[in-house]
């Protein structure tokens, strides 16, 4: 949900954002020519030559805010994404005023003191906004400059949507009452503060001075939520709609524009874009200094395999991946050729006797997984990752388990989070379905990295592992 600052939003923090430019930009003077932090060459530039170009950086300012949509917020903004945005605005701010001093020969600036002001910046820059928050939270606490809200509706996502804007009240929401969609009048009490029912919202927007309408009306009731919408189309207030399929969304749930078309995703992989060239070539890269490492052990394990037991050294599985696009998983054998020929696809027991003597050591201690390397190279696998199952199991799973295939929204791995935290084998579905969402709902290199470490920590040995 994206919407323009209020007006005491914008003021407030626009003059705290030229505060801490200007004193910004008076310190990276200072510490340039004054303390001198880097020796100066070429003597001391009076200040009034660098206050002369602080209207300009201001209107850079201005400027860079506008192609960052700086003044605009999403709800819930965190602190990190607002360093974020602050610090892309800074830099397009730079940009400018390098193109300014670089092209304007009657006056030479210093580059370093740029470089300071882009280093200091985002510093003051911050501090300013937690001030100016401060400041806000308290004039919102009085009600100064509030956002009325209507909210139709009175189901549970019609709650939690109030719920949410009360929330934020800081930013200047204030919910003002619901309106009632129940079609019996018995049905009205509640704890709500119910200023009508659906026919009267015309009448209740004038009455209580309502500045939004948020419209939350179940998937059945479209033919009441179109003639609402008709009702309030040539009034003054916001309408917004809250579609009715919360329930429904599950991973990196959002919205995205079509060419002007909105588009409501109920579910993605996060490996979109750059974020699925890095986890590439991650896997490449650490893929291959694996294999590098561990290909002394895997050749010994090899020569082992056919020497113990008859039958091939390597042992191809059918595996279901990304988007169930099903592939060969290698593994060093561990069990003997003919091992389901009587049981069928089961899983492995604590005494099975369908391994052989050293693939019971080789299970154990995950070795017999080493193989799947070369599936991380082809690009069937990633190092980090939910663990691939076998079609056969999968079938069974996705009819019994809630959610179970949107684990398919990533590539599978070698190791993931729900192995690193002791379910892996013959454990839990449930929880390694809840981990493995987890795993995707907040992916990120840094959570990979975590992974791979502690699977190396822990070692490769599992008391589920046989």
């Amino acid at each position: 949900m994206v919407r323009r600052y209020g007006q005491l939003n914008v003021a407030l923090l626009f003059s705290g954002d030229v505060v801490a430019l200007g004193l910004s930009w008076i310190v990276s003077y200072l510490l340039r020519f004054r303390l001198e932090i880097i020796p100066v060459t070429r003597g001391f530039p009076p200040v009034s030559d660098y206050l002369v170009l602080l209207p300009f950086v201001w209107l850079a300012w201005v400027m860079a805010a506008r192609l960052t949509h700086l003044y605009w917020f999403r709800v819930g903004l965190k602190s990190t994404v607002e360093i974020g945005r602050l610090t892309r605005t800074m830099a397009w701010t730079v940009l400018m005023i390098i193109a300014l001093t670089f092209f304007y020969r009657e006056k030479s600036y210093s580059r370093i003191m740029v470089v300071f002001f882009m280093v200091m910046g985002p510093v003051f820059l911050f501090l300013c906004r937690r001030i100016t928050w401060s400041i806000i939270r308290r004039l919102r606490r009085r009600g100064v400059d509030m956002r009325r809200i209507l909210v139709v509706g009175t189901s549970p996502l019609a709650r939690q949507t109030a719920s949410q804007l009360e929330a934020y009240r800081f930013l200047g929401f204030q919910v003002a009452g619901h309106i009632s969609d129940k079609r019996e009048a018995g049905e009205l009490a509640g704890d709500m503060n119910v200023l009508g029912r659906l026919p009267d919202v015309r009448e209740v927007v004038e009455r209580e001075e309502i500045h939004e309408v948020y419209v939350v009306l179940p998937a059945d009731r479209l033919k009441e939520q179109s003639d609402l919408l008709d009702t309030l189309a040539d009034s003054s207030v916001d309408l917004r709609v809250v579609p009715d399929l919360v329930g429904r969304m599950s991973l990196n749930a959002g919205i995205e524009e079509l060419n002007g078309l909105p588009v409501i995703l109920l579910s993605q992989t996060p490996l979109l874009g750059w974020n699925r060239i890095v986890k590439r070539m991650m896997d490449i890269v650490c893929g291959l200094v694996a294999l590098l490492v561990f290909s002394p052990l895997m050749a010994l394990i090899a020569v082992l395999v056919k020497l113990s037991s008859r039958g091939p050294v390597f042992y191809a599985q059918e595996r279901m991946g990304l988007d169930g696009v099903k592939f060969e998983m290698f593994k060093f054998r561990s069990m003997r050729v003919d091992a389901e020929t009587e049981s069928g696809a089961v899983w492995a027991s604590p005494e099975d006797d369908r391994r052989t003597g050293l693939g019971v050591l080789l299970r154990k201690t995950s070795l017999d997984e080493l193989p799947q390397l070369f599936n991380v190279l082809k690009g069937d696998m990633s190092l980090v990752g939910p663990r691939p199952e076998r079609p056969v199991f999968v079938d069974n799973f996705r009819q019994s388990v809630p959610g179970y295939m949107l684990r398919h929204k990533m590539k599978s791995g070698m190791t993931g989070w729900a192995q690193v935290n002791g379910w892996r084998g013959d454990t839990s579905i449930d929880k390694r379905i809840e981990y493995d969402l987890y795993y995707i709902e907040n992916w990120s290199l840094a959570l990979d990295i975590k992974i791979m470490w502690l699977t190396v920590w822990k070692g490769f040995l599992s008391q589920n592992a046989y």
